[in-house]
């Protein structure tokens, strides 16, 4: 009879650890999901370079992608994103916070528009909210905001360049 019960004992510990990790499991996936989910993701519009007037840009609702060359040649293409890129693109902005960054990342009295220093603007669409973020990469008043910022527009930007060398090789 005691060995009948050790052998139930660990077959019911062993149930019941099986339930709590898949519960804990299931609290931590939703835990991390955002306020937008990624089905709720419309475009992402994405554009650098210095001064006014930024010649640099990727749309990703029309597929629009122009940027200078090494020879200052404006060059335009079309480069479309599969749902994985996008998936990608949604999770990587929600682990850095996207929602709580601020809109304009910049030093205090910078211009925005100086033809001095490298400017990123994203634009994060979604049904029912847009975000949109401006970002000088000579902000150096708090790191933790410019680490995130500067991760981001990477995010942004490789992705773009992976998608576009996918298209560009015969």
């Amino acid at each position: 009879m005691a060995f009948e019960l050790r052998k139930n004992l660990s077959l019911i510990a062993t149930v019941a650890v099986i339930i709590i990790a898949g519960i804990g499991g299931y609290y931590l996936i939703n835990l991390k999901q955002s306020e937008y989910p990624v089905s709720t993701f419309i475009s992402v519009s994405y554009k650098w370079g210095v001064g006014d007037t930024l010649l640099n840009s990727y749309n990703s609702a029309t597929s629009d992608y122009q940027y200078l060359n090494n020879r200052d040649s404006l060059i335009k293409t079309k480069v479309k994103l599969r749902a994985n890129n996008i998936i990608f693109i949604h999770s990587r902005a929600n682990e850095l916070d996207l929602w709580n960054l601020p809109n304009v990342i910049a030093n205090k009295n910078a211009d925005l528009k100086s033809d001095k220093v490298l400017r990123y603007e994203m634009v994060f669409t979604y049904e029912h909210k847009t975000k949109k973020i401006i970002f000088l990469t000579d902000y150096d008043e708090n790191p933790s905001i410019a680490i995130a910022a500067d991760e981001l527009q990477k995010v942004i930007k490789q992705t773009i360049d992976e998608v576009e060398d996918r298209y560009s090789k015969p």
